[in-house]
């Protein structure tokens, strides 16, 4: 028995190091917390801020809903999520379903109403991933289902985005801002979809919409955010590179007969 000879072992052993794991949670939960997300409730139909954690069982006992700190604790859920599917572990799949639901109602409530329509598709794909990488999917180059799976996505993204802004009456005559959130969508699409499959491009994806991020949040002085999402970046174009170059795990893990 004889063991593939990784490409790049260097690329592969800084991609899947645990210090990255520990910053991430680190550096997430501590913008969480300096942004005061913790400290947000929803009460009696509407968002109040503010609210210290001393004095949230009164709240609670009286029907309000944390909000904040289910973001917040999703938020770090969800990093140690991705980094699962960044090392190929079909646990951060099955994490994200869950995690998925939880940013759905938290975005909801916080007055997105199109998320009852888009989120159901990010959940149902997310459910195809689990499946797919328990049926032993492997890391791939594009092939044409790739492209006509990008264009669908697009489709897909632009249809629920603007029949979003029709149907729960959101009155915005901004036809850029519009167009901005479909292409963000259709690019989170494009990065879940190629996640399912397994494409060399998935990490590629995410960092085109991490760039997406740090643009708007660059434009909204948000510079907690803009922090979080340059790690962001810095981890998928690393992992693009590991997944293109150094393939599947369990290839470079498996055995040739």
């Amino acid at each position: 028995m004889k063991h593939l000879q990784l490409p790049n072992p260097t690329l592969r052993r800084v991609v899947h190091s645990k210090y990255i794991d520990i910053v991430g949670v680190i550096l997430v939960a501590a913008i969480c917390f300096y942004r005061g997300f913790h400290e947000t409730i929803y009460y009696q139909g509407g968002i109040q801020f503010g609210v210290p954690l001393s004095g949230f069982s009164d709240y609670i006992s009286k029907g309000a809903f944390p909000i904040g700190l289910l973001s917040t604790i999703g938020a770090v859920v969800s990093l140690l999520a991705a980094r699962m599917i960044v090392k190929q572990q079909n646990l951060g799949n099955w994490i994200g379903v869950f995690t998925t639901v939880n940013s759905g109602i938290i975005d909801y409530l916080f007055g997105n109403h199109s998320a009852i329509i888009t989120y159901p598709l990010t959940f149902i794909i997310a459910i195809i991933a689990t499946k797919k990488w328990s049926d032993g999917e492997q890391v791939k180059k594009a092939d044409t289902k790739y492209w006509l799976l990008i264009l669908l996505a697009f489709i897909v993204s632009y249809t629920l985005v603007f029949l979003g802004f029709y149907w729960f009456g959101t009155t915005i005559k901004n036809q850029f801002f519009k167009h901005t959130v479909a292409i963000i969508f259709g690019i989170s699409l494009v990065g879940n979809i190629s996640t399912a499959f397994k494409y060399e491009q998935t990490f590629l994806t995410w960092s085109f919409y991490n760039l997406a991020q740090i643009i708007k949040n660059v434009i909204q002085g948000n510079v907690a955010n803009i922090v979080k999402y340059v790690f962001y970046i810095i981890n998928s174009i690393l992992t693009f590179f590991d997944w293109r170059i150094n393939g599947d795990v369990k290839k470079t893990k498996g055995e040739l007969g």
